[in-house]
């Protein structure tokens, strides 16, 4: 699933009658019920067909012809959609309402079941690596069809140095369900069942972290109390989630030789270390330009010396505080994809009218927001948890960016749809961008102007330097524990480190803060994923600059680079825009962008 930044932003409240009909999934065009008759056909095709799969070329990879070999591709990869059906259907039910006992139980049952039938599938990475180099070649030059699924195999050659041996790939794959899935189960239940004492009341998490988005200072601060209190509390349980998982990368890693603990991240994004690194260092170079700078500029606007943590996401005085209810939400991003482009606004349409988007805030659901793109023959989904706050537009637009992407990116089919994080999240951002431009233009002042413009450099230092930040803090933690079990002030400590660094001089940093490493998800759920956020921040901030410098070509290059998918290397789909990640000058492009608009805040200020 891909999810937007995990911070404070995206909290919850009950969508009421302000924020109008908020708009719920319905997944019937997956399956209509648990027990539809559907769902127990393909699971019973799905146990058939992964057993005839090995039995038909376990062993015998290496002696079929170019036919041969594309006909078991596209027989893998109608398992893979099948499979990822039933998967898409049981997660996103269980996502709706995490705390409910029986959607927890098919989930993990659906989980099991098709652990189990695709181990005998585990033969086919293993057995394709070890074809001939020349031989492959061979083969892919004698089919068009078959060559067009060369990026998928380039993808799975990469892990041809640190692969096992057949038996031990078939262990960790049917360990699983009860290794990192387990773990990551435990943490979304517990999170999901966190309850926050506010004034009285009992709140979730989602309804606690927005309150630091309060006007009012004493309220933010008594949510950051009601957080920090229990997080505290629940940190033994958080740093036994995270040794564990911590634990079990590291065994694994050492037992495939690869050689970071980034490392299969890197792979499985398709990227250069190289040009994360050099992603890494020009974020942390620029931290005294960008947030340093502007949380100098805040501490200023709200009339403080020094700034606590409970005020990094609070509102400007001068923020407009109306809600924006759902209508004026769709009206306001569809707007912005038709003026970019009527094809973006005819892609999104049907996320509004259909059931594919699930806005309201409900008891047990997911924090956060996501789009889960399902499987090829369907459709993605979108979930969000709906303020009606400006920002909570921003995220519509960023989650159907995704969303659109994903739509455009099926035609490729099962293997070849799905787009590395590094550029997964360019639709989203994209959308996000353009969102906020309309917004912009039509500011009916220079008060409004000024807090749309802070409120998207905040947004902009969330996903770029708070996610490189948290890329440290996963680089640090992982280290650590490779040299033993980590306390829970060991991870404190970790976490404390790189605050001061990213955020700047302007913060005070209260007792209780150095906890607050326990809630974010994608520590757990994707180690090293945050880093795609600040990738595709730049990326974007670079094409957009591109987009303004008025290429009449520039809308089809940026549909047809959607509609690529994961087909094509990041290199091929940037070089049409005259981009190149790998230029150690091309992320300070898009960081300019950042410095560029805060010092259109400084001007103001003059």
């Amino acid at each position: 699933m891909t999810h937007i930044v995990y911070d404070a932003e995206t909290a919850a409240r009950s969508g009421g009658p302000d924020l109008g009909q908020l708009p719920d999934w319905d997944l019937s065009d997956l399956y209509s019920s648990p027990d539809a008759p559907e769902l127990k056909r393909d699971m019973d095709w799905l146990e058939d067909a992964c057993r005839s799969f090995a039995e038909d070329y376990e062993g015998k990879l290496a002696t079929l012809d170019a036919h041969g070999l594309l006909d078991a591709v596209l027989r893998y990869e109608r398992i893979s959609q099948v499979s990822g059906r039933i998967m898409s259907y049981a997660g996103l039910r269980y996502y709706q309402m995490t705390m409910d006992g029986e959607r927890a139980k098919f989930f993990s049952d659906c989980q099991d079941r098709i652990t189990t039938f695709t181990t005998p599938l585990v033969f086919w990475g293993l057995e394709f690596n070890r074809l001939d180099e020349d031989h492959l070649n061979s083969l892919l030059g004698q089919s068009q069809e078959l060559h067009r699924y060369k990026p998928v195999f380039d993808r799975m050659r990469a892990m041809k140095p640190y692969q096992l041996s057949d038996e031990l790939e078939k262990f960790l794959h049917d360990q699983s369900v009860v290794g990192a899935s387990a773990w990551n189960k435990l943490f979304d239940e517990t999170i999901a069942g966190l309850e926050f004492e506010v004034d009285g009341e009992a709140l979730n998490i989602e309804a606690t972290l927005n309150l630091l988005t309060d006007k009012d200072r004493a309220r933010r601060e008594t949510g950051f109390q009601a957080l920090a209190k229990v997080f505290g509390d629940s940190t033994r349980t958080f740093a036994r989630i995270h040794n564990t998982l911590a634990k079990e990368k590291e065994v694994e890693d050492r037992w495939r030789g690869l050689p970071t603990p980034q490392t299969a991240r890197h792979l499985s994004n398709h990227v250069e270390p190289e040009v994360v690194e050099a992603l890494r260092n020009a974020v942390v170079a620029a931290y005294p330009r960008l947030s340093h700078r502007y949380y100098r500029l805040k501490a200023k606007w709200l009339g403080l010396d020094r700034l606590q943590v409970w005020d990094r996401n609070a509102p400007l005085p001068t923020e407009d505080d109306r809600l924006v209810n759902w209508e004026q939400a769709q009206r306001t991003v569809t707007e912005a994809y038709a003026a970019f482009d009527p094809r973006m606004a005819d892609l999104a349409a049907p996320f509004f009218a259909k059931g594919w988007i699930d806005a309201a805030v409900k008891p047990g659901k997911a924090p956060g927001a996501f789009a889960h793109p399902t499987v090829t023959d369907a459709h993605p989904y979108v979930m969000l948890n709906y303020l009606g706050k400006p920002r909570d537009v921003m995220t519509l637009a960023h989650e159907l960016g995704h969303g659109v992407h994903q739509v455009l990116a099926a035609g490729q089919g099962e293997l070849l749809s799905s787009t590395p994080l590094t550029l997964a999240e360019t639709a989203s951002v994209f959308g996000e961008m353009l969102t906020f431009r309309k917004l912009l233009a039509e500011a009916p002042d220079t008060k409004a102007k000024k807090a749309l413009l802070a409120g998207k450099v905040e947004d902009m230092i969330n996903t770029v330097v708070r996610q490189i930040a948290f890329y440290d803090f996963e680089s640090k933690l992982h280290e650590a524990r490779r040299h033993g079990e980590l306390t829970v002030d060991d991870i404190n400590a970790l976490w404390m480190s790189v605050q001061a660094q990213s955020l700047g001089d302007a913060f005070d940093f209260a007792p209780g803060y150095e906890t607050f490493w326990a809630y974010i998800p994608h520590f757990i759920h994707s180690p090293f994923y945050v880093y795609a956020y600040a990738f595709g921040d730049g990326l974007v901030n670079a094409l957009y600059a591109v987009y303004e410098e008025g290429d009449p070509a520039f809308r089809d290059k940026y549909f047809d680079m959607l509609k690529a998918g994961g087909s094509k290397h990041h290199k091929e789909l940037l070089a049409p825009f005259g981009l190149d990640a790998s230029d150690p000058t091309f992320w300070d492009k898009g960081l300019s962008m950042i410095e560029g608009l805060i010092d259109e805040l400084e001007r103001m200020e003059a």
